[in-house]
Protein backbone atom coordinates (compact mmCIF):
# COMPACT_ATOMS: atom_id res chain seq x y z
CA UNK A 1 0.00 0.00 0.00
CA UNK A 2 1.27 3.50 -0.85
CA UNK A 3 1.29 6.50 1.19
CA UNK A 4 -1.08 8.45 -1.02
CA UNK A 5 -3.65 5.49 -0.16
CA UNK A 6 -2.93 5.90 3.51
CA UNK A 7 -5.33 8.86 4.89
CA UNK A 8 -7.08 8.76 8.00
CA UNK A 9 -9.70 10.97 8.53
CA UNK A 10 -8.20 12.89 11.26
CA UNK A 11 -6.27 16.05 10.69
CA UNK A 12 -4.42 18.54 12.55
CA UNK A 13 -2.04 21.41 11.98
CA UNK A 14 1.58 21.12 11.47
CA UNK A 15 4.00 24.16 11.83
CA UNK A 16 7.39 24.53 12.29
CA UNK A 17 8.46 23.39 15.93
CA UNK A 18 11.92 24.65 16.38
CA UNK A 19 11.41 28.63 16.83
CA UNK A 20 10.35 30.56 14.10
CA UNK A 21 13.87 30.56 11.82
CA UNK A 22 14.03 28.77 8.38
CA UNK A 23 9.94 30.21 8.38
CA UNK A 24 10.23 32.18 4.64
CA UNK A 25 12.34 29.30 2.66
CA UNK A 26 10.01 26.69 4.44
CA UNK A 27 6.80 28.54 3.63
CA UNK A 28 8.00 29.45 0.18
CA UNK A 29 9.18 26.18 -0.99
CA UNK A 30 5.75 24.72 0.71
CA UNK A 31 3.36 27.18 -1.36
CA UNK A 32 4.69 25.37 -4.55
CA UNK A 33 2.15 22.17 -3.69
CA UNK A 34 -0.32 24.87 -3.55
CA UNK A 35 0.58 26.83 -6.77
CA UNK A 36 -1.98 26.58 -10.04
CA UNK A 37 1.23 27.97 -12.83
CA UNK A 38 2.31 26.07 -15.67
CA UNK A 39 4.66 22.99 -14.11
CA UNK A 40 7.32 24.61 -16.76
CA UNK A 41 7.38 27.27 -14.96
CA UNK A 42 9.99 25.36 -12.30
CA UNK A 43 12.05 25.49 -14.87
CA UNK A 44 13.01 29.34 -13.97
CA UNK A 45 14.19 28.09 -10.72
CA UNK A 46 16.97 26.13 -12.02
CA UNK A 47 20.51 27.00 -10.90
CA UNK A 48 24.21 26.35 -12.54
CA UNK A 49 24.53 22.61 -10.73
CA UNK A 50 20.48 21.95 -10.12
CA UNK A 51 18.37 21.54 -12.65
CA UNK A 52 14.82 20.35 -12.32
CA UNK A 53 13.13 18.51 -15.41
CA UNK A 54 9.54 18.50 -16.50
CA UNK A 55 8.55 15.62 -19.29
CA UNK A 56 7.14 16.22 -22.20
CA UNK A 57 3.51 15.28 -22.17
CA UNK A 58 2.46 12.33 -24.68
CA UNK A 59 -1.16 14.06 -24.59
CA UNK A 60 -1.38 17.57 -23.46
CA UNK A 61 -4.78 17.31 -21.78
CA UNK A 62 -3.41 15.18 -18.84
CA UNK A 63 -0.09 17.32 -18.08
CA UNK A 64 0.08 18.62 -14.70
CA UNK A 65 0.33 21.92 -13.69
CA UNK A 66 2.90 23.42 -11.19
CA UNK A 67 1.15 22.14 -7.41
CA UNK A 68 0.44 19.08 -9.06
CA UNK A 69 3.49 17.91 -10.43
CA UNK A 70 5.60 19.60 -7.33
CA UNK A 71 3.58 17.61 -4.68
CA UNK A 72 3.40 14.55 -6.72
CA UNK A 73 7.25 14.67 -7.05
CA UNK A 74 8.36 15.61 -3.18
CA UNK A 75 5.90 13.21 -1.52
CA UNK A 76 7.20 9.71 -3.88
CA UNK A 77 11.07 11.03 -3.59
CA UNK A 78 10.89 11.69 0.36
CA UNK A 79 8.50 9.31 1.20
CA UNK A 80 8.70 6.84 -1.10
CA UNK A 81 9.47 3.32 0.24
CA UNK A 82 13.09 2.51 -0.80
CA UNK A 83 13.43 6.15 -1.48
CA UNK A 84 17.33 7.38 -2.05
CA UNK A 85 19.13 9.31 0.82
CA UNK A 86 18.66 12.90 0.88
CA UNK A 87 20.21 16.27 1.57
CA UNK A 88 19.77 17.82 4.41
CA UNK A 89 18.26 21.19 3.88
CA UNK A 90 20.10 23.60 6.38
CA UNK A 91 17.71 26.60 6.91
CA UNK A 92 14.53 24.55 6.01
CA UNK A 93 12.10 22.57 7.36
CA UNK A 94 11.72 19.89 5.12
CA UNK A 95 9.31 17.61 7.20
CA UNK A 96 7.16 20.48 6.88
CA UNK A 97 6.99 21.15 3.31
CA UNK A 98 6.12 17.63 2.70
CA UNK A 99 3.13 18.13 5.39
CA UNK A 100 1.69 20.66 2.62
CA UNK A 101 2.91 18.29 -0.05
CA UNK A 102 0.73 16.02 1.62
CA UNK A 103 -2.59 18.37 2.16
CA UNK A 104 -2.59 20.17 -1.38
CA UNK A 105 -2.49 16.56 -2.56
CA UNK A 106 -5.23 15.13 -0.33
CA UNK A 107 -7.06 18.21 -1.57
CA UNK A 108 -6.66 17.39 -5.04
CA UNK A 109 -7.62 13.89 -4.57
CA UNK A 110 -11.03 14.64 -2.95
CA UNK A 111 -11.82 17.19 -6.00
CA UNK A 112 -10.60 14.11 -8.41
CA UNK A 113 -13.16 11.98 -6.83
CA UNK A 114 -16.14 14.39 -7.38
CA UNK A 115 -14.77 14.89 -11.13
CA UNK A 116 -14.83 10.89 -11.25
CA UNK A 117 -18.11 10.65 -10.67
CA UNK A 118 -19.21 13.29 -13.19
CA UNK A 119 -17.36 11.60 -15.17
CA UNK A 120 -18.82 8.20 -14.86
CA UNK A 121 -22.20 9.91 -14.81
CA UNK A 122 -22.20 12.24 -17.26
CA UNK A 123 -19.48 10.77 -19.42
CA UNK A 124 -18.83 7.47 -19.48
CA UNK A 125 -22.73 6.66 -20.08
CA UNK A 126 -22.38 8.80 -22.86
CA UNK A 127 -19.21 8.29 -24.38
CA UNK A 128 -19.51 8.43 -27.94
CA UNK A 129 -20.29 12.22 -26.94
CA UNK A 130 -18.00 12.42 -24.37
CA UNK A 131 -15.00 11.30 -27.12
CA UNK A 132 -15.78 13.73 -29.06
CA UNK A 133 -15.42 16.67 -27.23
CA UNK A 134 -12.44 15.10 -25.63
CA UNK A 135 -10.98 15.24 -28.92
CA UNK A 136 -11.99 18.66 -29.93
CA UNK A 137 -10.61 20.24 -26.87
CA UNK A 138 -7.51 18.31 -27.38
CA UNK A 139 -7.35 19.63 -30.99
CA UNK A 140 -8.15 23.46 -29.59
CA UNK A 141 -5.35 23.17 -26.79
CA UNK A 142 -2.80 21.74 -29.41
CA UNK A 143 -3.51 25.11 -32.11
CA UNK A 144 -3.92 27.70 -28.78
CA UNK A 145 -0.13 26.22 -27.40
CA UNK A 146 1.35 27.50 -31.47
CA UNK A 147 3.38 30.92 -31.23
CA UNK A 148 1.02 32.04 -34.13
CA UNK A 149 -0.89 34.78 -32.89
CA UNK A 150 -3.95 33.67 -35.41
CA UNK A 151 -3.93 30.08 -33.38
CA UNK A 152 -5.53 31.18 -30.58
CA UNK A 153 -8.90 32.62 -32.57
CA UNK A 154 -9.06 29.76 -34.83
CA UNK A 155 -8.60 27.42 -31.72
CA UNK A 156 -11.73 29.27 -30.73
CA UNK A 157 -13.46 28.99 -33.80
CA UNK A 158 -13.42 26.07 -34.29
CA UNK A 159 -15.11 25.36 -30.44
CA UNK A 160 -17.37 27.47 -31.73
CA UNK A 161 -17.96 25.50 -34.84
CA UNK A 162 -18.20 22.94 -32.97
CA UNK A 163 -21.09 23.63 -30.85
CA UNK A 164 -22.76 25.25 -33.92
CA UNK A 165 -22.93 21.81 -35.33
CA UNK A 166 -23.71 19.77 -32.08
CA UNK A 167 -26.83 22.03 -32.34
CA UNK A 168 -28.15 21.68 -35.70
CA UNK A 169 -27.38 18.23 -34.67
CA UNK A 170 -29.74 17.47 -31.84
CA UNK A 171 -32.27 19.70 -33.92
CA UNK A 172 -31.81 17.66 -37.37
CA UNK A 173 -30.98 13.89 -35.65
CA UNK A 174 -30.54 11.31 -38.60
CA UNK A 175 -32.54 8.74 -36.64
CA UNK A 176 -34.72 8.18 -34.39
CA UNK A 177 -36.62 6.15 -31.72
CA UNK A 178 -33.92 4.91 -28.50
CA UNK A 179 -30.78 5.80 -29.99
CA UNK A 180 -32.10 9.17 -30.98
CA UNK A 181 -32.45 9.53 -27.74
CA UNK A 182 -29.40 8.27 -26.83
CA UNK A 183 -27.66 10.69 -29.27
CA UNK A 184 -28.81 13.87 -28.18
CA UNK A 185 -28.04 12.70 -24.32
CA UNK A 186 -24.75 12.10 -25.45
CA UNK A 187 -23.75 15.39 -27.13
CA UNK A 188 -25.83 17.51 -24.19
CA UNK A 189 -24.53 15.30 -21.22
CA UNK A 190 -20.43 15.71 -21.27
CA UNK A 191 -21.92 19.58 -21.88
CA UNK A 192 -23.79 19.30 -18.46
CA UNK A 193 -20.77 17.82 -16.78
CA UNK A 194 -18.77 20.49 -17.87
CA UNK A 195 -21.00 22.99 -15.85
CA UNK A 196 -20.71 20.55 -12.97
CA UNK A 197 -17.07 19.88 -12.60
CA UNK A 198 -16.54 24.10 -13.30
CA UNK A 199 -18.41 24.65 -9.57
CA UNK A 200 -16.00 21.53 -8.28
CA UNK A 201 -13.12 23.09 -10.07
CA UNK A 202 -13.41 26.71 -9.05
CA UNK A 203 -14.22 25.58 -5.43
CA UNK A 204 -10.84 23.75 -4.99
CA UNK A 205 -8.87 26.44 -6.60
CA UNK A 206 -10.22 28.63 -4.27
CA UNK A 207 -9.01 26.76 -1.07
CA UNK A 208 -5.61 26.33 -2.99
CA UNK A 209 -5.06 29.92 -3.74
CA UNK A 210 -6.09 30.86 -0.09
CA UNK A 211 -3.42 28.75 1.23
CA UNK A 212 -1.02 29.59 -1.20
CA UNK A 213 -1.39 33.27 -0.16
CA UNK A 214 -1.62 33.08 3.47
CA UNK A 215 1.74 30.92 3.21
CA UNK A 216 3.49 33.54 1.69
CA UNK A 217 2.14 36.10 4.18
CA UNK A 218 2.96 35.13 7.18
CA UNK A 219 -0.22 33.44 8.38
CA UNK A 220 1.53 29.89 9.39
CA UNK A 221 -1.39 28.13 7.67
CA UNK A 222 -1.16 24.44 9.46
CA UNK A 223 -1.12 21.48 6.77
CA UNK A 224 -3.88 19.08 6.80
CA UNK A 225 -2.26 16.33 6.94
CA UNK A 226 -3.75 12.15 7.99
CA UNK A 227 -3.08 11.25 11.38
CA UNK A 228 0.18 9.58 11.08
CA UNK A 229 0.03 7.87 14.55
CA UNK A 230 -2.07 4.43 13.58
CA UNK A 231 -4.90 3.68 16.05
CA UNK A 232 -4.73 0.16 14.74
CA UNK A 233 -2.32 -3.15 13.66
CA UNK A 234 -4.07 -3.24 10.66
CA UNK A 235 -3.20 0.40 9.75
CA UNK A 236 -0.31 0.14 7.57
CA UNK A 237 -0.65 2.73 5.35
CA UNK A 238 -1.01 4.98 8.35
CA UNK A 239 2.18 3.19 9.92
CA UNK A 240 4.21 3.12 6.97
CA UNK A 241 3.36 7.25 6.70
CA UNK A 242 4.80 7.50 10.17
CA UNK A 243 8.24 5.66 9.46
CA UNK A 244 8.71 7.86 6.58
CA UNK A 245 8.22 11.27 8.15
CA UNK A 246 10.11 9.79 11.33
CA UNK A 247 13.14 8.60 8.77
CA UNK A 248 13.00 11.91 7.22
CA UNK A 249 13.27 14.02 10.35
CA UNK A 250 15.93 11.66 11.24
CA UNK A 251 18.17 12.33 8.34
CA UNK A 252 17.81 16.11 8.32
CA UNK A 253 19.56 15.60 11.39
CA UNK A 254 22.39 13.67 10.29
CA UNK A 255 26.12 14.77 10.69
CA UNK A 256 27.17 13.36 7.51
CA UNK A 257 27.54 15.57 4.56
CA UNK A 258 28.80 15.04 1.12
CA UNK A 259 31.27 17.48 -0.93
CA UNK A 260 30.79 17.23 -4.61
CA UNK A 261 33.76 19.05 -6.06
CA UNK A 262 32.94 22.39 -7.43
CA UNK A 263 29.15 21.99 -6.50
CA UNK A 264 31.03 22.48 -2.81
CA UNK A 265 29.39 20.91 0.06
CA UNK A 266 25.75 19.96 -0.90
CA UNK A 267 22.86 21.71 1.08
CA UNK A 268 25.41 24.19 2.47
CA UNK A 269 26.41 26.16 -0.60
CA UNK A 270 29.61 26.30 -2.56
CA UNK A 271 33.01 27.19 -0.72
CA UNK A 272 33.77 30.92 -1.56
CA UNK A 273 36.95 30.93 0.74
CA UNK A 274 39.56 29.65 1.99
CA UNK A 275 42.58 30.10 4.74
CA UNK A 276 45.41 27.80 5.94
CA UNK A 277 47.75 27.98 8.47
CA UNK A 278 50.45 25.45 8.03
CA UNK A 279 54.13 25.68 9.92
CA UNK A 280 56.37 22.83 11.21
CA UNK A 281 56.00 21.90 14.96
CA UNK A 282 59.76 22.90 16.84
CA UNK A 283 59.38 22.81 20.44
CA UNK A 284 59.86 25.93 22.16
CA UNK A 285 62.66 24.56 24.34
CA UNK A 286 65.35 22.89 22.34
CA UNK A 287 66.27 20.58 25.25
CA UNK A 288 62.90 19.15 25.78
CA UNK A 289 60.64 17.20 23.37
CA UNK A 290 56.84 18.45 21.92
CA UNK A 291 54.10 16.93 24.78
CA UNK A 292 52.59 14.85 22.24
CA UNK A 293 49.01 15.55 21.07
CA UNK A 294 46.41 14.56 18.47
CA UNK A 295 44.17 16.58 16.02
CA UNK A 296 41.45 15.51 17.87
CA UNK A 297 43.19 17.74 21.09
CA UNK A 298 43.25 21.15 19.15
CA UNK A 299 39.29 20.66 17.71
CA UNK A 300 38.18 20.10 20.51
CA UNK A 301 39.91 23.49 22.01
CA UNK A 302 38.89 25.13 19.02
CA UNK A 303 35.29 23.90 19.46
CA UNK A 304 34.82 25.08 23.09
CA UNK A 305 36.28 28.87 22.00
CA UNK A 306 33.67 28.65 19.59
CA UNK A 307 30.61 28.41 21.81
CA UNK A 308 31.66 32.11 22.75
CA UNK A 309 31.30 33.66 19.44
CA UNK A 310 28.36 35.03 20.82
CA UNK A 311 29.87 36.90 23.28
CA UNK A 312 31.94 39.63 23.03
CA UNK A 313 32.83 43.24 24.95
CA UNK A 314 30.82 46.06 23.87
CA UNK A 315 27.08 45.22 23.73
CA UNK A 316 26.08 45.92 19.96
CA UNK A 317 23.82 42.87 18.83
CA UNK A 318 26.89 40.64 17.40
CA UNK A 319 26.68 37.39 16.53
CA UNK A 320 23.48 35.43 17.31
CA UNK A 321 24.21 31.88 19.29
CA UNK A 322 25.41 29.55 16.06
CA UNK A 323 25.18 25.88 15.82
CA UNK A 324 28.83 24.09 16.37
CA UNK A 325 28.64 20.32 15.42
CA UNK A 326 31.17 17.72 13.76
CA UNK A 327 30.72 17.03 10.44
CA UNK A 328 31.95 13.65 8.93
CA UNK A 329 32.34 14.94 4.88
CA UNK A 330 31.91 12.28 2.36
CA UNK A 331 33.63 13.16 -1.10
CA UNK A 332 31.42 12.52 -4.14
CA UNK A 333 31.77 12.97 -8.09
CA UNK A 334 30.88 16.36 -9.31
CA UNK A 335 27.86 14.80 -11.82
CA UNK A 336 26.93 11.84 -9.24
CA UNK A 337 22.98 10.94 -9.44
CA UNK A 338 23.16 9.55 -5.81
CA UNK A 339 24.79 9.30 -2.42
CA UNK A 340 25.66 6.49 0.34
CA UNK A 341 25.23 7.31 3.73
CA UNK A 342 27.66 5.57 6.52
CA UNK A 343 26.59 2.66 7.37
CA UNK A 344 27.95 -0.19 10.00
CA UNK A 345 28.03 -0.15 14.20
CA UNK A 346 29.58 3.21 14.49
CA UNK A 347 26.08 4.63 12.95
CA UNK A 348 22.92 5.06 14.44
CA UNK A 349 19.96 6.69 13.17
CA UNK A 350 22.11 8.52 10.77
CA UNK A 351 24.40 9.64 12.94
CA UNK A 352 28.46 8.67 12.99
CA UNK A 353 29.21 8.46 16.45
CA UNK A 354 31.69 10.46 18.67
CA UNK A 355 34.36 7.59 19.26
CA UNK A 356 33.96 7.34 15.25
CA UNK A 357 34.10 11.23 14.48
CA UNK A 358 37.48 11.51 16.88
CA UNK A 359 38.77 7.99 15.12
CA UNK A 360 38.64 10.09 12.04
CA UNK A 361 39.73 13.51 12.86
CA UNK A 362 42.76 11.91 14.44
CA UNK A 363 43.84 9.34 11.58
CA UNK A 364 41.79 9.76 8.59
CA UNK A 365 44.22 13.04 6.95
CA UNK A 366 45.26 11.93 3.87
CA UNK A 367 44.33 9.55 1.13
CA UNK A 368 40.88 7.75 1.05
CA UNK A 369 37.97 7.87 3.31
CA UNK A 370 36.20 10.10 4.52
CA UNK A 371 37.04 13.53 6.49
CA UNK A 372 36.01 15.19 9.85
CA UNK A 373 35.56 19.26 9.84
CA UNK A 374 34.26 21.10 12.53
CA UNK A 375 32.03 23.40 11.38
CA UNK A 376 29.72 26.70 13.09
CA UNK A 377 26.79 28.08 11.39
CA UNK A 378 24.48 30.75 11.32
CA UNK A 379 20.75 30.75 9.96
CA UNK A 380 20.15 34.40 9.08
CA UNK A 381 18.15 36.63 7.47
CA UNK A 382 14.73 34.34 8.78
CA UNK A 383 16.46 31.23 6.90
CA UNK A 384 17.14 32.45 3.73
CA UNK A 385 20.53 32.75 4.42
CA UNK A 386 23.17 29.91 5.74
CA UNK A 387 26.74 30.45 6.50
CA UNK A 388 28.60 27.87 7.48
CA UNK A 389 32.44 28.12 8.79
CA UNK A 390 34.34 24.67 8.47
CA UNK A 391 37.75 24.15 10.09
CA UNK A 392 39.46 20.95 9.77
CA UNK A 393 43.09 20.56 11.54
CA UNK A 394 45.75 17.65 9.88
CA UNK A 395 49.55 16.97 10.94
CA UNK A 396 51.14 15.54 8.26
CA UNK A 397 55.00 14.63 9.28
CA UNK A 398 56.22 17.94 11.06
CA UNK A 399 53.46 20.29 9.87
CA UNK A 400 50.01 21.10 11.33
CA UNK A 401 47.53 22.56 9.24
CA UNK A 402 44.58 24.65 10.32
CA UNK A 403 41.93 25.30 7.58
CA UNK A 404 39.25 27.62 7.43
CA UNK A 405 36.72 27.56 4.51
CA UNK A 406 33.19 29.51 4.34
CA UNK A 407 30.33 28.28 2.94
CA UNK A 408 27.11 29.93 1.66
CA UNK A 409 23.69 29.05 0.89
CA UNK A 410 21.62 31.70 -0.55
CA UNK A 411 17.83 32.62 -0.58
CA UNK A 412 15.18 30.40 -2.36
CA UNK A 413 14.70 31.44 -5.59
CA UNK A 414 12.24 34.33 -6.30
CA UNK A 415 9.71 32.03 -7.65
CA UNK A 416 8.70 30.32 -5.00
CA UNK A 417 8.01 34.04 -2.84
CA UNK A 418 5.32 35.24 -5.67
CA UNK A 419 2.25 35.50 -4.84
CA UNK A 420 -0.60 34.10 -6.75
CA UNK A 421 -2.27 36.91 -8.86
CA UNK A 422 -5.49 38.36 -10.07
CA UNK A 423 -6.09 36.51 -13.37
CA UNK A 424 -6.82 39.16 -15.80
CA UNK A 425 -5.86 40.34 -19.29
CA UNK A 426 -5.82 43.91 -20.94
CA UNK A 427 -8.31 44.21 -23.85
CA UNK A 428 -9.06 47.39 -26.50
CA UNK A 429 -11.45 50.01 -25.30
CA UNK A 430 -14.56 49.88 -27.51
CA UNK A 431 -14.63 53.50 -28.22
CA UNK A 432 -11.09 54.56 -27.31
CA UNK A 433 -9.67 51.83 -28.94
CA UNK A 434 -5.87 53.45 -28.66
CA UNK A 435 -6.75 52.76 -25.27
CA UNK A 436 -6.49 49.63 -23.03
CA UNK A 437 -8.49 48.38 -19.88
CA UNK A 438 -7.77 45.05 -17.60
CA UNK A 439 -10.77 42.21 -17.51
CA UNK A 440 -10.94 39.44 -14.96
CA UNK A 441 -10.90 36.54 -16.26
CA UNK A 442 -12.58 33.07 -14.56
CA UNK A 443 -10.02 31.42 -12.19
CA UNK A 444 -10.68 28.07 -13.58
CA UNK A 445 -10.96 28.46 -17.44
CA UNK A 446 -12.75 26.39 -19.96
CA UNK A 447 -9.84 24.26 -20.88
CA UNK A 448 -8.48 23.57 -17.23
CA UNK A 449 -12.07 22.07 -16.36
CA UNK A 450 -12.20 19.64 -19.31
CA UNK A 451 -7.87 19.04 -18.42
CA UNK A 452 -8.68 18.67 -14.96
CA UNK A 453 -11.71 15.88 -15.63
CA UNK A 454 -9.79 14.19 -18.02
CA UNK A 455 -7.11 13.53 -15.70
CA UNK A 456 -9.39 12.84 -12.20
CA UNK A 457 -9.98 8.89 -13.20
CA UNK A 458 -6.24 8.42 -13.64
CA UNK A 459 -5.35 10.18 -10.35
CA UNK A 460 -5.35 6.60 -8.78
CA UNK A 461 -2.88 5.44 -11.32
CA UNK A 462 -0.19 7.74 -10.98
CA UNK A 463 2.35 5.20 -13.72
CA UNK A 464 -0.36 5.63 -16.31
CA UNK A 465 -0.42 9.07 -15.58
CA UNK A 466 3.05 10.14 -15.92
CA UNK A 467 3.38 8.32 -19.14
CA UNK A 468 0.59 10.11 -20.71
CA UNK A 469 1.01 13.71 -19.12
CA UNK A 470 4.57 13.81 -18.09
CA UNK A 471 6.33 14.63 -14.40
CA UNK A 472 8.46 16.34 -12.99
CA UNK A 473 11.77 14.87 -12.18
CA UNK A 474 14.07 16.52 -9.15
CA UNK A 475 17.51 17.22 -9.44
CA UNK A 476 19.92 14.51 -7.82
CA UNK A 477 21.32 14.18 -4.86
CA UNK A 478 18.26 15.80 -4.07
CA UNK A 479 18.07 18.30 -0.84
CA UNK A 480 14.97 20.42 -1.03
CA UNK A 481 16.43 23.65 0.10
CA UNK A 482 20.16 23.56 -2.27
CA UNK A 483 18.53 22.94 -5.41
CA UNK A 484 16.21 25.87 -5.80
CA UNK A 485 18.61 28.07 -3.46
CA UNK A 486 19.55 31.25 -5.36
CA UNK A 487 23.38 33.05 -4.88
CA UNK A 488 24.16 35.40 -1.72
CA UNK A 489 25.93 37.94 -3.43
CA UNK A 490 23.39 39.80 -5.11
CA UNK A 491 22.16 40.71 -1.84
CA UNK A 492 24.15 43.44 -0.68
CA UNK A 493 23.35 42.94 3.37
CA UNK A 494 23.68 39.14 3.24
CA UNK A 495 26.96 39.13 1.57
CA UNK A 496 27.83 41.17 3.84
CA UNK A 497 27.26 39.15 6.67
CA UNK A 498 28.97 36.01 4.92
CA UNK A 499 32.12 38.28 4.50
CA UNK A 500 32.07 39.66 7.93
CA UNK A 501 31.34 35.94 9.83
CA UNK A 502 34.99 35.16 8.52
CA UNK A 503 37.46 37.53 10.39
CA UNK A 504 36.35 36.73 13.87
CA UNK A 505 36.02 33.07 13.47
CA UNK A 506 39.41 33.00 11.47
CA UNK A 507 40.81 34.32 14.69
CA UNK A 508 39.27 32.22 17.50
CA UNK A 509 40.36 29.54 15.70
CA UNK A 510 44.00 30.28 15.46
CA UNK A 511 43.89 31.37 19.20
CA UNK A 512 42.34 28.50 20.72
CA UNK A 513 45.10 26.04 18.34
CA UNK A 514 48.31 28.68 19.39
CA UNK A 515 47.15 27.94 23.21
CA UNK A 516 47.62 24.52 22.63
CA UNK A 517 50.37 24.32 21.09
CA UNK A 518 51.73 26.63 23.93
CA UNK A 519 50.56 24.16 26.48
CA UNK A 520 51.97 21.19 24.67
CA UNK A 521 55.64 23.02 24.29
CA UNK A 522 55.25 23.87 20.74
CA UNK A 523 57.58 26.91 19.35
CA UNK A 524 54.24 29.46 18.31
CA UNK A 525 56.50 32.19 16.93
CA UNK A 526 56.33 31.10 13.50
CA UNK A 527 52.06 30.14 14.14
CA UNK A 528 51.51 33.82 15.59
CA UNK A 529 53.27 35.54 12.83
CA UNK A 530 51.55 33.37 9.77
CA UNK A 531 48.43 33.94 12.06
CA UNK A 532 48.98 37.66 11.82
CA UNK A 533 49.14 37.76 7.56
CA UNK A 534 46.06 35.63 7.64
CA UNK A 535 43.93 37.98 9.61
CA UNK A 536 45.21 40.85 7.43
CA UNK A 537 44.18 39.39 4.73
CA UNK A 538 40.80 38.01 5.56
CA UNK A 539 39.90 41.58 6.41
CA UNK A 540 39.51 41.80 2.21
CA UNK A 541 37.62 38.85 1.94
CA UNK A 542 35.69 38.45 -1.43
CA UNK A 543 33.50 36.03 -2.43
CA UNK A 544 35.12 33.67 -5.31
CA UNK A 545 35.03 29.74 -6.76
CA UNK A 546 37.02 28.43 -4.29
CA UNK A 547 36.92 24.58 -5.42
CA UNK A 548 37.16 26.07 -9.31
CA UNK A 549 41.12 25.18 -9.31
CA UNK A 550 43.09 27.08 -11.97
CA UNK A 551 44.92 23.70 -13.12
Amino acid sequence: MTVESGYAEFFGPQVPRTGDEGQTPTFALASAAYRDNEAEEILKANSEWHKSEVGKPRIKLFRPNLGEAFSRAIIDRMLGSGRAPLIQSFGTQPQVVVEHALAAHRIRRERDNWLTAVMVLCGLLFLPGLLVWLLVFQIRTTMAKRDDKRAGALATALLVGVGALAVLFLLRMPFTGFWAWYARAAVVAPVLGWFWAKQICERTARDLRERWDSLLSGSSIGAKVPEAVPSSPGETAAEQLRQSLARLSAEQQSNSVFYAGPKGILGMGTRWGSWQLAEDLAPADPDREIHPFRSWDVIKAIHDRLRMLERGPLNTGGFPKPSIRHWIVTPIGENATAVTRPEGTDVEAYQVKQHAVQEICNKQQFGAGDRHYLGVQWTLWDGQLVITMLITVTVLHETLRIEVTGHALGPVHSLFTTKPAAKEKEVQKSVKFWETRKVKLPLVDSDEVVRLAARAPLTNYPPLLYWLGGKLTLPEPFGLRHAWADKPWRHRFMADDALRAATPVLRVVHSAAIKVLEENGVDTTKFGSRSSSLSTAVQEATPSKADLYDA
